[in-house]
């Protein structure tokens, strides 16, 4: 161990994706599996593992900011960088003071086993980097589904599906998670039945191309089978689906929605958009037109008439004129969203884009009034449709609250509540609406 004669403590910080956020679970779960306990505070760990995203130039600079400052407050700890930054650029995040190791995705299995190692990384940090990605697959012990670690935590994410071939032109996930690669659905049905055995309420569904689970199979699968199936063999109370590309929403999957088990559905469709405007999806090489999208949302607001519809958005790609904005922007005021995921382009090194950001670039100002616009109307629709739930009874989960607090919960239609009892954390719940709130609703549960 770390810590001669007393049992060593690790810190897990993650950043980024919902996929990400799911190797982060993983990942403290194996160290607790080896003997470690979880540190009440950052100043405290033995082993800090940043798990660190590079979507964007700002993830990039979070993550340093946060290495820097974990460093300041323990500089004895031990910091291990993964993550899609450390795929990326190793030798950068290397150079930063207090890091040990560096550990792309493709050798994200390895930092268990490099945390409790008993070798110095002086002075230089040791690079676990390659484009191989053999060593990339996170598992959970067995025994993390008993106990504390998975029975008691609300909404996590089981990621069944990694990496990504589209080769979307702005976007470094290819090169930082390499191709996709699917999690078998027996693995993925026993996550499944350990985390209800262990009184699990709520699990989310996540990769980063979700869509593509099971083509890499012989014979190939389709997500609507996975969720087909936990929903047959399992008695999962509900499963929630995060993003999801337009044209991998398929008549088997919707049809599910609308099925006998749709109760055990969250009512929750996220497709990505990225731009309504033809030009710049074609730019951008993403394999939909504007009226593909468009479709296919009125299908899904049809089958689930109370859905939460959302979508990511793009300001600011290379080549985005008035024109083509406002041609974007009349496409999302017509569908029926009820939030979006708005974030400026962020040229990406390695990428289609990254030369074009230098001959058609957005300046930053203009960036900053497209998205304050449709920050302003999404806000507007959002209100309308929290508005329509008032007095109406809708199904939730219970989320961990501050002692002495309203009690937090999210409606399976993807709404924040807050309950005027006092209730754990993981409880299915039925609440009436009561009233509106910023950002939410209020309610008690119904009788």
């Amino acid at each position: 161990m770390i810590r001669l004669g007393n049992v060593a403590e690790y810190h897990v910080e993650n950043f980024g994706c919902r996929a990400s956020q799911a190797d982060g679970e993983i990942l403290g779960a194996q160290l607790r599996h080896r003997g470690l306990l979880q540190a009440s505070n950052l100043g405290e760990a033995d082993v800090i593992v940043a798990n660190t995203c590079s979507v964007t130039a700002q993830a990039d600079r979070t993550a340093r900011a946060f290495i820097r400052r974990a460093h300041r407050e323990n500089p004895g700890a031990r910091i291990l960088v993964t993550g899609c930054y450390a795929q990326r650029a190793p030798r950068e995040v290397a150079a930063l003071p207090g890091v040990h190791a560096v550990i792309g995705n493709s050798h994200k299995a390895l930092v268990p086993a490099l945390a409790q190692s008993s070798q110095d990384f002086v002075p230089l940090a040791s690079l676990y980097v390659d484009d191989a990605f053999a060593h990339s697959e996170l598992s959970m012990p067995e025994e993390a589904h008993r106990g504390e670690d998975r029975g008691a935590q609300t909404r996590p994410n089981l990621k069944v599906q990694d990496g990504c071939g589209n080769r979307c032109s702005f976007c470094i996930i290819p090169q930082t998670r390499g191709h996709s690669r699917s999690t078998p659905w027996e693995t993925c049905l026993r996550e499944v039945q350990a985390f209800v055995a262990a009184g699990g309420t709520e699990m989310v569904l996540s990769g980063i191309n979700l869509g593509s689970w099971g083509r890499d199979f012989q014979p190939a699968r389709t997500l609507d089978m996975l969720v087909s199936a936990i929903l047959e063999r399992t008695g999962l109370p509900r499963l929630r689906l995060s993003s999801v590309e337009p044209m991998d929403w398929n008549s088997e999957l919707l049809a599910l929605f609308s099925g006998p088990q749709s109760h055990r559905l969250a009512r929750h469709a996220h497709l990505p958009l990225q731009s309504g405007s033809d030009a710049i999806l074609r730019t951008m090489h993403r394999r939909y037109r504007p009226w593909h999208y468009a479709q296919k949302l009125q299908l899904i607001h049809s089958v689930i008439p109370d859905a939460a519809i959302g979508a990511d958005v793009m300001v600011g790609f290379p080549g985005e004129t008035d024109a083509l904005f406002e041609e974007n922007f009349r496409f999302i005021t017509a569908q029926p969203f009820t939030y979006l995921h708005l974030f400026p382009f962020s040229p990406r090194p390695g990428t289609r884009a990254w030369q074009l950001a230098r001959e058609l670039p957005v300046i930053p100002q203009v960036v900053a009034e497209r998205m304050a616009r449709l920050r302003e109307w999404i806000a507007a629709r959002n209100l309308h449709f929290r508005q329509g739930f008032l007095g109406r009874i809708l199904p939730a989960v219970t989320l961990r609250t501050s002692s002495g607090s309203l009690t937090r919960a999210l409606s399976d239609n993807f709404i924040e509540l807050y309950l005027d009892a006092q209730m754990s954390a993981n409880q299915n719940v039925s609440v009436l609406v009561t009233g509106l709130i910023e950002g939410g609703l209020t309610g008690r549960l119904a009788a």
